[in-house]
């Protein structure tokens, strides 16, 4: 049956819906910044339209037009980033929590989770894209170190010339907190093509048939993070 053009406009709006109750839930005060951002921005944007040259209703007219839209741009901004922090805050601390993380990459990242794990299930993510290859440790600080220099070992046999990072992810020093994770590997110079990616992609295969899986332990992705994702790939 084919999807109807109001099935993924209602999809979006349940999603903002429950992105919403979950980010109030987390952030009590939510509705007070929403209002003080619309009602700043709607200020903002009436003064900018005021100034510009007119007079008379029309005038009139645009300035409360421009109110509004500048105020639902700086509301939207806003619930974006409480939505995203009351996100993080849910998932920090959990297992998987930086797989979570790492599918709020935008377009032209490729993540796989759990590449790399051992048997107190430290796992290592890894993540490819612009700046090569990324893998991140989550776990044990000291058991990583080795987990880490095992998967840098696998990954340069088949992609020796594309560069490799690697971050751990915790609140300790030299590593790097969930809230920063992204951001932190988005702004990783970038060193790979978008045809080196693929070719990467392709050679990665081979190590990726040869290992098992590991059962990430199960449990929802909290719906904030899930109605992010769109936002933050920049769909």
């Amino acid at each position: 049956m084919a999807k109807t053009p109001e099935q993924p406009t209602m999809k979006r709006r349940e999603q903002f819906v429950e992105t919403f109750k979950m980010a109030r839930r987390g952030d009590p005060r939510l509705v007070w910044w929403l209002l003080g951002a619309f009602v700043i921005g709607a200020a903002v944007g009436f003064g900018i339209f005021w100034l510009l040259p007119g007079s008379g209703t029309f005038h009139l007219v645009a300035g409360i037009i421009g109110a509004v839209m500048v105020g639902l741009v700086t509301t939207l901004a806003i619930f974006s980033r409480r939505a995203q922090a009351a996100a993080y805050a849910q998932l920090d601390g959990r297992p998987g929590a930086a797989a979570s993380a790492l599918t709020t990459l935008r377009r032209g990242w490729k993540s796989e989770p759990a590449v790399g794990f051992n048997k107190q299930q430290d796992v290592v993510h890894r993540v490819v894209g612009p700046p090569g290859i990324v893998l991140v440790g989550e776990g044990n600080a000291s058991r990583l170190k080795a987990l880490l220099a095992n998967e840098r070992r696998r990954h340069e046999r088949v992609a020796a010339d594309t560069p490799i990072h690697e971050f751990i992810v915790g609140t300790d020093e030299g590593q790097v907190p969930l809230p920063k994770l992204v951001r932190t590997i988005s702004k990783l110079k970038r060193q790979v093509t978008p045809a080196e990616m693929t070719d990467v992609l392709s050679r990665l295969k081979a190590i990726d048939a040869a290992r098992p899986n590991i059962p990430l332990p199960k449990g929802p992705v909290p719906t904030s993070m899930k109605g992010l994702r769109g936002q933050m790939r920049g769909r």
